[in-house]
């Protein structure tokens, strides 16, 4: 048991350590200010190849060609969101890890919440129909007179085997 929880404890510990990023040095930017936030910029943006990493996770080169472009639109002196606002405008909405929420992604938005209450009444549904079937089982457990009087003989007739 305790070999489990060390290997568990060795598990959450090594999923807390920081993320190898795929930047190569020759992509950092001279000025941290300005590398500070094409990274920032790089953990938003999906790479097309790998479609659940961020660019600045991911080691394909469409995604290193990505973070270069992000850094030449940074150098250029485009803002966060104009660089954003390109890079959709080039590639679509799909090259943003976290969609944007406007009326073709409500369901997209919305669905997760909506299940989650969805379980919780359904739930909630279930233990309120059980408890009551469970009352409604327990009259039919019940002993009538003469079935007791019957078992209080048969007890008292008897006598105790040890166990």
């Amino acid at each position: 048991m305790r070999l489990i929880g060390f290997i568990l404890l060795a598990f959450i510990w090594l999923a807390s350590l920081p993320s190898a990023h795929a930047v190569q040095p020759d992509e950092i930017m001279s000025d941290p200010a300005k590398e500070s936030r094409a990274r920032d910029l790089s953990r938003e943006l999906r790479c097309m190849v790998c479609q659940n990493q961020s660019i600045d996770d991911s080691e394909a080169p469409l995604a290193r060609d990505l973070r270069l472009l992000v850094r030449e639109r940074i150098a250029a002196g485009d803002s966060d969101a104009q660089v954003i606002v390109f890079l959709v405008a080039r590639y679509g909405e799909f090259v943003l890890l976290k969609p944007l929420l406007k009326s073709h992604t409500l369901l997209l938005w919305l669905l997760p919440p909506l299940a989650l209450v969805g379980g919780g009444l359904a739930l909630w549904t279930h233990t309120r129909r059980r408890s009551k079937a469970a009352v409604a089982d327990e009259s039919l457990f019940k002993l009538s007179a003469d079935e007791e009087a019957r078992l209080e003989r048969l007890t008292a007739a008897e006598p105790e085997k040890p166990v």
